[in-house]
């Protein structure tokens, strides 16, 4: 029993000083990081697609609406739906890494870590034939080798985050919520796909109905959008 409580003792200092500790310190520091943009306009990003059935029908409402987004992506995703990241590309979308599985930096070694980044740069750019140049980590964990690690991206996390990838917030509350964040250089997460750990399958869909209702008011108040890469 002793012996238990010292592994279990030596196993949290190690997840302390190893994942814990290192986001705390990055995000409230802003270490190497950017949560807002430089601009007078704002950042729609999506996180943890392609979505065979969500992704496309959200391209067709930025398309409607002619608003340019970022897409940090799942690598594994990418290889499997090769053609909606083209399609991104081709419709003016900047598309990011979101690592090759939907994993935390917290359980990742540095070279794993690496892995999970080179993988879908690789993935991308075989889709696009462009260089990936942004990168945001799955919940926007780091570890204590993140930063020296994906030294060759710009990391991007957001201003503001919404919980929509739980039907409940898309019921209730997120077009106010969008329409509350909308100020100069504010960069906004949603997510195109519920696939992800605690989130809802349906969720997606509930988002885009609440998205075109925002956009439609945003830009008739307006706001202009913008993809990280016209930054």
């Amino acid at each position: 029993m002793k012996l238990l409580l010292v592994i279990i003792g030596i196993l949290s200092i190690f997840l302390l000083v190893y994942a814990i500790l290192p986001t705390i310190l990055i995000r409230i520091n802003g270490w190497g990081i950017k949560k807002r943009i430089q601009s007078d306009a704002i950042a729609i990003t999506f996180d943890d697609g392609p979505n065979p059935i969500y992704t496309p029908l959200l391209l067709d409402l930025l398309k409607k609406y002619g608003v340019k987004a970022t897409f940090f992506v799942v690598g594994s995703k990418v290889k499997r739906y090769p053609e909606i990241i083209k399609r991104m590309s081709e419709e003016g979308h900047t598309i990011g890494i979101h690592h090759f599985q939907h994993v935390s930096s917290w359980i990742c070694s540095p070279f794993r870590l690496k892995k999970q980044l080179t993988l879908t740069e690789q993935a991308i750019s075989d889709c696009t034939n462009e260089r990936v140049t942004f990168y945001r980590p799955p919940w926007g964990h780091f570890n204590l080798f993140s930063l020296f690690v994906s030294k060759p991206y710009k990391k991007i996390m957001w201003s503001h985050i919404f919980g929509d990838w739980k039907t409940e917030k898309g019921k209730n509350g997120l077009r106010e919520e969008l329409l509350a964040a909308t100020e100069p250089g504010s960069i906004l997460l949603l997510h195109d796909c519920g696939e992800t750990l605690g989130a809802d399958q349906e969720a997606p869909g509930l988002m885009i109905k609440n998205l075109e209702i925002y956009l439609k008011e945003a830009i008739d108040q307006g706001t202009k959008f913008m993809t990280l890469k016209e930054i």
